[in-house]
């Protein structure tokens, strides 16, 4: 019987994810030329993220945890939410997310549909990652600086964009912002673990990978 992959809207034990390993991957091509200077291109438009949760553990309490939620998500068939310890908020993760963290975009009296995005760096070379699984809860979005009603909107999941009603359209010229946290869509990186309570307990630290998907 053939069990299609999904998203599985759960999140890595965050106990675990604290003490994980890991970052932003980029997959760049550098050829140098016959002159000795570099000609460079960027495979992918956007970063992705590998971490290793093996480092993560501190107890067996933590081991038999992800044993079951390995299990439950069939190894690297089905995806779900991870909290990166280092880059898990649209401010600085030693700060406190606010509704003018993140620019969206600008106002038309048109538009409904902003992509949710926190950027990198400042001017043309800014980097606009895409967020895709924010934390409902703590989403908050201001228009032209005044606070947003969440009434006034909602997150469409299927595209990762701020959907605004019809009454609540943002007018020409008005900035629209939000401020979040944020989880990262992943999938183990491996369909076998390979643990021992004899070794864990003498200090052996079993690999536990996993890398970011796209939806």
């Amino acid at each position: 019987m053939t069990e299609l992959s999904a998203f599985h809207d759960v999140r890595f034990p965050t106990a675990v994810s604290f003490g994980a390993t890991g970052g932003p991957e980029r997959r760049n091509e550098i050829v140098t030329l016959t002159s000795g200077r570099e000609k460079r291109n960027a495979r992918f438009a956007h970063s992705r993220h590998r971490y290793d949760a093996g480092t993560g553990l501190r107890s067996l309490a933590d081991l038999f945890e992800i044993v079951d939620f390995f299990e439950a998500r069939r190894g690297s068939l089905h995806a779900f939410r991870f909290r990166d310890p280092f880059d898990m908020k649209s401010c600085r993760a030693d700060q406190v997310p606010s509704s003018d963290d993140q620019t969206l975009g600008t106002g038309d009296g048109e538009t409904a549909r902003f992509a949710l995005v926190k950027s990198y760096g400042d001017g043309e070379g800014a980097y606009a990652r895409p967020v895709r699984k924010p934390v409902l809860a703590g989403l908050a979005v201001a228009v032209g600086g005044a606070a947003v009603s969440p009434d006034d909107y909602t997150f469409d999941d299927a595209t990762g964009e701020i959907v605004f009603e019809p009454s609540a359209l943002p007018e020409e010229g008005q900035a629209v912002t939000a401020g979040f946290e944020f989880d990262v869509p992943v999938r183990f990186d491996i369909d076998r673990l390979e643990i021992g309570i004899s070794a864990f307990k003498a200090g052996a630290i079993p690999s536990i990978p996993l890398v970011e998907v796209r939806l």
